[in-house]
């Protein structure tokens, strides 16, 4: 038996499976399929042709710890989620956060709140992103990845699998850290290699290529090839690789 609140708005030829919450004023498009023991709750807005599978949490509202960075102010927009988007089973999406049109998040993934996702782009099975994140359309992140708050991704980055971006030099000590915490800064094109490091405040610069395992702690240059720890200049991004000549 499911629960479906009588605001809620459901589209023609939607279907929602055994078990499942439907909260009030969520909105949902034509053609959406939504799996078991999915829950969406209030306010929720899911445009037409979204797939959503088993035990998805759908606009999650945020609670943060009386010790952390992380402050709750005023109240967050509703979830939006662009058409044919796909979410995979168990992933837990937060109120706040907007996804772009077919776009696909694998099972498990974690998306909170104040994201913003563009079209097409892909995030991997038990990908973590925190919150204040931009990812630009057509970039993938692979499983295992954690995109850390105030990180930003421009247009068709890659991010292997095991990834970790750091924003916090002073790792939870010193009143100093509040004004500093930041993010990886990923430009267009970048790839960076699995199990890279990358430390509090780094640009990736366009089409820059991190070799797997790097540690990454200082601004790259556009188009090169960057390897070790701490990572080093190694060669040029090959002209055949470039976005220019995909």
């Amino acid at each position: 038996m499911n629960f479906i609140h009588d605001s809620a708005k459901i589209g023609e030829n939607t279907t929602v499976g055994h078990f499942s919450v439907v909260e009030k004023n969520v909105v949902i498009g034509n053609n959406v399929t939504i799996g078991n023991r999915v829950s969406i709750l209030a306010g929720t807005i899911i445009h037409d042709g979204v797939t959503i599978d088993d035990g998805a949490v759908v606009g999650k509202h945020p609670k943060v710890a009386k010790t952390s960075t992380m402050k709750l102010s005023g109240s967050l927009p509703a979830l939006e989620i662009g058409n044919e988007t796909a979410i995979g089973a168990n992933v837990v999406l937060y109120q706040g956060a907007t996804l772009g049109k077919q776009c696909l998040v694998a099972d498990l993934a974690t998306i909170r709140e104040n994201v913003e996702i563009g079209d097409l782009v892909i995030i991997g099975r038990n990908v973590t992103v925190e919150n204040h994140v931009k990812i630009g359309e057509r970039s993938k992140i692979q499983s295992n990845s954690y995109l850390t708050a105030y990180t930003t991704l421009e247009d068709r980055v890659f991010i292997a699998p095991c990834v970790t971006t750091t924003n916090d030099n002073y790792m939870g000590r010193t009143e100093e850290r509040f004004d500093k915490i930041k993010g990886a800064t990923i430009k267009r094109g970048a790839r960076v290699g699995g199990a890279s490091i990358i430390l509090p405040g780094i640009t990736i610069a366009e089409e820059t290529f991190v070799a797997a395992g790097a540690l990454v702690t200082k601004d790259t240059e556009a188009s090169k090839l960057i390897k070790g720890i701490p990572a080093k200049v190694v060669k040029d991004v090959p002209e055949n690789e470039l976005l220019s000549n995909q």
